[in-house]
Order: structure tokens, then sequence, then C-alpha cells
């Protein structure tokens, strides 16, 4: 239990437990609304220093994911827009298939391919981010902010991204991705 307000946590959780944690989720939804759910009931059952360790995980996941590839992706598999929220909740999404998804589309975007449904209009996960703050604060009634030590010395270098002015590029990084969502526009 976390009992020192001063109290700061910046070990992540076990990746194999957390990756264990996404694939039960995966199992049990069809949907995002149903993963998010599970993912709050199956955080609950861990102690508060386990539930900030997720969310410390997702942090570097998400910073790994960081990439002016990645980027060009989400810009393909939505629509053609990937502003800076937009690009975070797509990279949210990534993690939220499971961690075969997120380490072949880390190494190649252009794998995102396999998940593309014609019952997704965007490729969006914004609520996972708040999974871990959200089974946080249900299960101690504090503010998980409070008692994450973050270390800022992996924080990826910004990029500038133009879909438009790049075309080119996007179609050499992904061309499945672009063939699909892009070549008969």
């Amino acid at each position: 239990m976390i009992d020192n307000e001063n109290m700061k946590i910046k070990e992540m959780l076990d990746e194999d437990l957390y990756w264990a944690i996404i694939e039960k989720s995966l199992q049990n939804s069809d949907n995002q609304d149903t993963q998010e759910e599970i993912l709050i009931k199956e955080l609950g059952n861990l102690t508060p220093k386990e539930i900030l360790g997720f969310q410390l995980r997702t942090d570097k996941l998400l910073n790994e994911i960081y990439t002016f590839k990645m980027c060009c992706a989400g810009y393909i598999m939505n629509d053609e827009y990937c502003s800076d929220d937009g690009f975070e909740y797509f990279r949210y999404w990534v993690i939220s298939r499971g961690k075969g998804v997120y380490y072949n589309a880390k190494q190649n975007p252009d794998t995102l391919i396999d998940e593309v449904s014609e019952d997704i209009e965007y490729y969006e996960f914004e609520t996972f981010g708040y999974v871990a703050h959200t089974a946080f604060e249900d299960k101690t009634g504090k503010e998980s902010y409070d008692y994450i030590e973050y270390d800022n010395s992996n924080i990826a270098e910004e990029f500038e991204f133009n879909g438009e002015e790049n075309t080119e590029t996007i179609k050499k990084i992904c061309p499945q991705l672009f063939e699909k969502f892009l070549a008969n526009k």
C-alpha cells in the first residue's frame, strides 16, 4: 500500500504481467469500451504500486513508438490526419492490440495492415491512457499523478510531420497501408 504522500513510484510493472493483462482484456472484449472496463477491473486486482507500474510501462511503450514511421501509419489509418493528440491516441491503440501487434508495428508500422477492420472508423484509443489512473483512484481514492516519478531521460525527440509534403516517403514506409487507404484518393 502507498501510505506516504511523498512516496514516488518509478518501477514499471513486469512486462510479461503487463502484456498478460492486455491479452486478457482482448480475449474478453469485442470493443474498446468493454476492453477498458476489463482493464480497469484487472488492474484493480493489483496493488497500488503495481497499478502505477502499469502506467509507467504504458508510458515507456508509448514513448518507444513515438517515431516518424509510426506517425506515417497513424496518418494513413486515420484518414490523413495525425495531430499531436491524435498520434498519442493512435499509439495507445497500437499498445492496446497486444504484445505481438505492438512489437511487429514497432519494427515495421506497415504490419498494422493486419489490424485493419471495416468496423473501425478511427484507429485511436484515448481512454486506454487513463485505465491505470482510474483503477488507482478507484482502489485508493487518491490521484495517481501524485505518486509517479517520471524518468525524463527517455523522452523522444520531437519531429515535424506534414503528410501532404511526405506522400512519397509515406508510401515507401507503409506501402500496404498506403495502398489500402490512400492509393485511390
